[in-house]
């Protein structure tokens, strides 16, 4: 390794370090998903079961098993060697969302040696891009099973276009290795999307030997080898496995809006635009100039291997926001594995530009710094946001505007210099850092006490440092799910009639205590505390 290649992967270890792994605990789990993924995991881990997920006992089969295996190794090695309370069994918020962060970083890593072998010169921008990219960011510090399918599915697809490149079947090994796992993060979705982008591929091409040739018997064997023995085991335990998980889990939250997540067809659209923020602009210019290469040149437009890989990331790209946008459950991560392929054709634009020693012209460079300089303005303004619901001008807004604008203008002007092409990544970055950081410190506090359970959890605790029965009265999932995993204990539900018999402590919405004391008639009911960031009241139930 020279000292070109050590300095770049001392770089991407500074840049993934801060950007995955710095103040993963800076607020508490969110979200119904974050905890209640994290308590599954908790409970396999108790249970050393590596087979069954389980939710307060009860089998959860919504999601394969990888992201939990992670997560019970990261709890495990949490509580070998770090301080944490004894009754966590290692199960913290930052343990919760190590994995993300590991697969992440590998992710990164897998991306800066394929291009550093196969499209020498552009690894280090195509390794920052991606890790810089505003989805990236944030599903590397979300416990859920988003970024586990993502970075598995970068890998397969990478491998599979080294193996095309190269008919080295080691990289075809490895397309099947990581399928296999993708498979085992989020279900058949990673090995339906390989196989559409690869026969669109070869399509596009008109080289059908290159799909056929991808059935590769030692590779399916291996698919098979890796992906299935989960499978069958959890369906040999729960005979209700393959009901639940595929017709109800994959085909029905495909087929109709079971869960109650529809969107508009073109949600997808900004998703993706925001998703690759501050790089944005580059993604239009690179699928702009993409097309225009298609429309101009037809068959001939991906004759050279440069061309040929642009257009297998441009279908990349745009396979899984086709797919997903037909379906009638939408959420914003099930397109993150398309954000690799945007963020690399980004890395592909930038890099001819550079070559071609063109400067940024005004427009182009006015445009990027201000997306910068936004991206910051909302990073300083997100406290402000969170509180009110809404942008709130005042004081500190308009020092984060002025902030903002002094960004927007150093970047603009860098970018206007004869190297500008050389000194956006670096530009870009800084702004990138400076956002995460603004998050971290002013906004983090204000979305750990609006929106995690995690602050609710610490006033319950601070009135018996015992584990008392918990109960709670009209408050929502993303609370209930939350209090079960910080406090590690089933709550029970006022409203379906199941009122503890021994003293407990009550969590519910303000206002509510008059009609509590109609539902445990004879009992005394003390209140303890309030929680007004997120409308709670606590009260201590006696027997």
């Amino acid at each position: 390794m020279n000292m070109r290649t050590r300095t770049e992967v001392l770089l991407l270890v500074a840049f993934c370090g801060f950007l995955f792994f710095y103040g993963l605990g800076a607020f508490g789990l969110l979200g119904a998903d974050e905890p209640r993924y994290a308590q599954v995991a908790r409970e396999m881990l108790d249970r050393r079961d590596w087979i069954t997920p389980t939710l307060q006992g009860k089998p959860w089969l919504e999601k394969p098993a990888l992201y939990y295996w992670q997560a019970m190794a990261s709890y495990s090695v949490t509580q070998a060697f770090l301080p944490v309370q004894e009754d966590s069994g290692g199960a913290t918020d930052r343990s919760a969302r190590l994995p993300a962060a590991i697969d992440a970083t590998l992710m990164i890593a897998a991306i800066y040696f394929f291009l550093r072998r196969f499209r020498s010169g552009s690894e280090e921008d195509g390794a920052l891009i991606t890790a810089g990219s505003a989805s990236v960011v944030a599903f590397a510090r979300a416990a859920a099973m988003d970024m586990p399918l993502a970075a598995t599915f970068t890998v397969a697809l990478l491998g599979w276009y080294a193996w095309h490149e190269s008919a080295k079947r080691i990289y075809l090994a490895a397309f099947y290795i990581f399928l296999a796992l993708g498979t085992l993060a989020k279900g058949p979705v990673a090995p339906a999307l390989a196989a559409v982008i690869v026969l669109v591929f070869a399509a596009a091409k008109r080289d059908w030997q290159a799909a056929l040739r991808t059935l590769w018997i030692p590779g399916i064997a291996l698919f098979l080898a890796v992906a299935l023995p989960w499978y069958i085991a959890v369906q040999l335990r729960n005979p209700e496995f393959f009901r639940f998980f595929i017709l109800e889990h994959n085909l029905a939250r495909f087929s109709q809006d079971a869960y109650h997540h529809r969107q508009p067809f073109w949600f997808y659209i900004p998703i993706l635009l925001l998703s690759l923020m501050p790089w944005t602009l580059w993604l239009v210019l690179a699928i702009l100039e993409r097309a225009r290469l298609i429309w101009s040149e037809g068959k001939n437009a991906f004759a050279a291997a440069e061309d040929s890989w642009q257009l297998f990331l441009l279908i990349w790209l745009l396979v899984p926001v086709v797919f997903f946008s037909a379906s009638h459950s939408k959420l914003p991560g099930y397109i993150l594995p398309a954000i690799p392929a945007g963020s690399l054709l980004v890395s592909e634009y930038l890099a001819a530009r550079r070559g071609e020693e063109t400067r940024i012209s005004l427009p182009w460079a006015a445009a990027h710094g201000a997306l910068c300089g936004l991206l910051v303005f909302g990073a300083l303004s997100a406290a402000s946001i969170e509180l009110n619901h809404r942008l709130v001008w005042g004081e500190g807004t308009s020092i984060a505007a002025v902030i903002a604008t002094i960004f927007a203008l150093l970047i603009a002007a860098a970018l206007l210099s004869r190297n500008g092409f050389r000194l956006l990544r670096s530009a870009t970055m800084i702004a990138i850092v400076v956002s995460v950081a603004a998050i971290l410190r002013l906004a983090g506090p204000i979305i750990d006490a609006t929106q995690s359970a995690r602050p609710v959890a610490e006033s319950i605790r601070a009135f018996s440092h015992e584990s008392v029965p918990i109960a709670i009265y009209h408050i929502n999932r993303m609370q209930e799910y939350g209090l079960e995993f910080y406090l590690n204990s089933q709550a029970q539900h006022y409203e379906g009639g199941r009122v503890p018999t021994e003293a407990h402590v009550l969590v519910t919405a303000q206002g509510a205590q008059s009609q509590v004391a109609l539902l445990v008639p004879g009992r005394r009911v003390s209140y303890l505390t309030s929680i007004p960031a997120q409308k709670l009241d606590l009260y201590w139930v006696g027997k």
